[in-house]
């Protein structure tokens, strides 16, 4: 009788692969909103570029500890709702230190959400038809901008616009990181000579110290950490969960929260779980085996830590770009997320008219008394929902 010949060894490129991919999807689908967020709120090149960099430090760093830590394919990313949020903020401050101070109440409340579990509850409690609905009035003004493109500057728009369309058909993974290609190339030769010339190619942190407001806390602060544990940390949860990992909201919810405050003294925004992401290291794509795609995770922390000094040099592709085509770029890559804010905030029918009333006051941009729209939206949603929906009657 012989043996059966031994099992082969599982291969380790389809996990690194696959962390690699997320990272670069991750990244060069949604910096342009990240370094546009910071410059609406005061940031100058040199603070936006250390931002970046700072940014992706703290999120490299955070998913190696929570993927060796844990061996869960745990994934941590920038706060893109929270980004676009700071452009729709910009009548609330205009110093940047004052954004970084909310930058850092937002840490705290992450990190106390991850030491007072009640606190995360009572976030859980928020209807997600109301927090999808704040989020689809964040993003809405960013997904008009191809359209805007496409009029104002179609000679540059239209091309990134068909080979969205085409990727997003065929492979839609890589239809915004090949937009944005197309994007950098389209600047490379439309930009005036020197456009390289101010930036550093090899970014350096710039601290940036917090000067902490009143108005700027109320305006950005909360509005950031509710689109941040809403849009981000409680649907990266429930991705990675929905794969059969217990996930560490604990753990994962102080590593984020302190990435956050470290990384808000070089100027950079919310850190949080990842959630689109995370599904391609916790799903099959990550391996087959479960218990290897933790790997997957930390190829990406790696990924990040290596792509951090190129920071400068897309603070300078921004610079140098109508302001338009890379938000047209950014509008291209927040359509999925558009999608699923609108689904989140019409699928009860008796929370659409409070859902409606959260999107209507967040689109519209208004500033009341120096604080902005996002908030006004989930005060405005909740005050109806109250208004309009009964207890069921037992």
């Amino acid at each position: 009788m012989t043996s059966a010949p031994p099992a082969p060894r599982p291969s380790i490129v389809q996990p690194i692969a696959t962390g690699l991919v997320a990272t670069v999807t991750g990244f060069a689908s949604t910096f342009a909103i990240l370094l546009a967020g910071v410059a609406a709120v005061g940031a100058d090149a040199a603070q936006a570029s250390s931002g970046l960099l700072a940014v992706c430090l703290a999120i490299g760093v955070g998913t190696i500890v929570l993927s060796l830590r844990h061996r869960m394919p745990l994934m941590l990313a920038w706060s893109t709702p929270g980004a676009a949020l700071l452009l729709a903020t910009t009548d609330v401050t205009d110093r940047f230190g004052e954004a970084v101070a909310a930058f850092l109440v937002a840490a705290g409340l992450i990190m106390l959400t991850g030491l007072w579990p009640a606190f995360g509850r009572l976030v859980a409690r928020i209807p997600r038809s109301i927090a999808g609905a704040m989020l689809a009035g964040i993003v809405f003004p960013l997904a008009l901008a191809p359209v805007q493109a496409a009029v104002e500057i179609p000679l540059l728009a239209l091309p990134i616009i068909a080979l969205w369309l085409a990727l997003f058909r065929w492979a839609p993974r890589w239809a915004t990181p090949a937009a944005l290609i197309l994007a950098v190339a389209l600047v490379a030769v439309t930009a005036e000579d020197g456009w390289l010339d101010g930036a550093r190619l090899t970014p350096q942190l710039v601290l940036v110290p917090p000067a902490f407001d009143p108005v700027a806390v109320l305006g950005i602060a909360l509005p950031l950490y509710v689109v941040t544990m809403a849009g981000q940390n409680i649907p990266g949860m429930a991705v990675v969960s929905s794969f059969g990992y217990p996930v560490p909201s604990r753990s994962a919810l102080l590593t984020s929260g302190a990435g956050s405050a470290i990384g808000a003294l070089g100027g950079g925004i919310t850190v949080n779980l990842a959630a689109i992401t995370a599904a391609l290291a916790a799903g099959p794509e990550g391996a087959p085996e479960p218990e290897r795609r933790w790997i997957a995770s930390l190829s990406a922390g790696v990924g990040y830590l290596v792509l951090a000094p190129l920071a400068g040099v897309a603070a300078a592709l921004v610079a140098a770009s109508p302001p338009l085509l890379i938000q047209s770029v950014a509008g291209l890559a927040l359509l999925s997320a558009l999608v699923g804010a609108v689904v989140s905030a019409v699928e009860v029918p008796r929370q659409r008219t409070a859902a409606i009333a959260t999107f209507l006051v967040t689109a519209s941009g208004i500033a009341v008394v120096g604080i902005g729209s996002a908030f006004w939206g989930l005060l405005i949603g909740g005050i109806v929902l109250l208004a309009t929906t009964r207890p069921a009657r037992r």
